[in-house]
């Protein structure tokens, strides 16, 4: 029977960093960065953060148009169920801002800093402006004034909110070891910036529609391809929104991807830069992003191509010393269970694995 012995080598998931064996002395008013309440928090704000990302380019490009704001003004800021949500998602972000000014830190000695001083002194330094810009309430304070000045005020400063994605980047570096997760993240990555440039892709038709003399634009003739035509004496004419965001969103994929079929074309000139710069940006995102899907799943197979190897190599050895079939059946279910295995020798003396080292010698009965 195959009898095993060697040292056991634990490296299980509870060793904790040296500062959490700490016991800090801290305010009861004081939370500690790695708390379960602050990790469920920043799970929190980084929904709000993804909600932010899609709705505030869409909301600034899409529904700040002068028949909606004209509504609005009439029924009041509450009657827009995306106003009241935006809303939510500014005081949200105001409490994240208090919550840190109480959130302990790690310095560069390892030590958790808990003193409130101290604490506030660093989320200064650190990213509170970034924090105060992305909170502030911009068409909420605004609100009322009713010009086209201040309606396209309003869409660039809401803008200002997807500053804290560069925040969320920082955090999500901790994941780039696991080829699944960025696999994932870089195809959410290339479907948010192809929604982002659809919303500028229509605010470039939108704005230039009205001082074109003929029917030129991309959205003119959007809405002559599908029958609704627009009536410049009739504000509320034409495509609707849901038409104008998917054929914009089909332009920039088609676009971003180098196949573009030529059935959403640009006409003027703005529209061809900003298809030029599309383009541009599509080749980087192939280079960067599109370039690292063969090795990241190449990456995700290879332990599975290193574990059929070891098994391969132990039923050489099986072979070659004509192991009988009961101890053979042993040692192939061993191996098995014992998962992703170092380089078998032909003599069979130690085996690695995850966490563990074993030496193994055969003999027979």
């Amino acid at each position: 029977w195959p009898v095993c012995s060697g040292a056991v080598l634990s490296l299980g998931a509870d060793v904790l960093p040296e500062y959490k064996l700490q016991t800090p002395r801290i305010d009861k008013f004081t939370i500690l960065h790695y708390s379960p309440f602050k990790a469920v928090w920043d799970w929190l704000i980084l929904l709000l953060v993804i909600y932010t990302a899609i709705f505030t380019p869409y909301s600034a490009a899409f529904l700040l148009n002068d028949v909606e704001e004209h509504k609005r003004r009439e029924c009041g800021y509450s009657c827009s169920p995306l106003n009241v949500v935006d809303l939510m998602v500014d005081i949200m972000f105001i409490v994240d801002i208090l919550i840190n000014f109480r959130t302990t830190y790690v310095n560069s000695n390892e030590e958790v800093v808990s003193h409130p001083t101290k604490i506030a002194v660093h989320y200064f330094k650190g990213w509170f402006l970034i924090d105060m810009v992305a909170a502030i309430p911009f068409d909420l304070l605004i609100f009322g004034s009713g010009s086209e000045e201040t309606t396209t005020l309003i869409g660039l400063l809401k803008t200002a909110r997807l500053l804290r994605l560069v925040r969320v980047a920082r955090k999500l570096d901790r994941y780039s070891e696991y080829g699944a997760a960025v696999l994932m993240l870089l195809m959410c990555i290339f479907a948010l910036i192809a929604h982002w440039l659809a919303c500028i892709w229509y605010a470039i038709g939108n704005v230039e529609k009205p001082y074109l003399g003929d029917t030129i634009g991309w959205l003119d003739n959007l809405g002559m391809s599908i029958g609704k035509q627009y009536n410049y004496s009739d504000p509320s004419s034409g495509p609707s929104i849901k038409d104008k965001y998917v054929t914009a969103l089909y332009f920039t994929f088609s676009s971003l991807t180098s196949v573009g079929f030529g059935n959403v074309s640009p006409n003027t000139n703005s529209e061809k830069i900003f298809s030029i710069c599309v383009m541009l940006i599509g080749s980087l995102m192939y280079a960067s992003i599109f370039g690292n899907v063969s090795a990241i799943i190449q990456r995700l197979y290879s332990g599975t191509a290193r574990y059929h190897l070891q098994m391969l190599r132990v039923r050489e050895f099986i072979r070659f010393h004509q192991i009988p079939n009961p101890l053979r059946q042993r040692l192939e279910e061993y191996f098995q269970h014992a998962g992703f295995l170092s380089p078998v020798y032909p003599s069979l003396g130690i085996g690695f694995t995850q966490g563990r080292s074993v030496g193994c010698r055969v003999r027979y009965r």
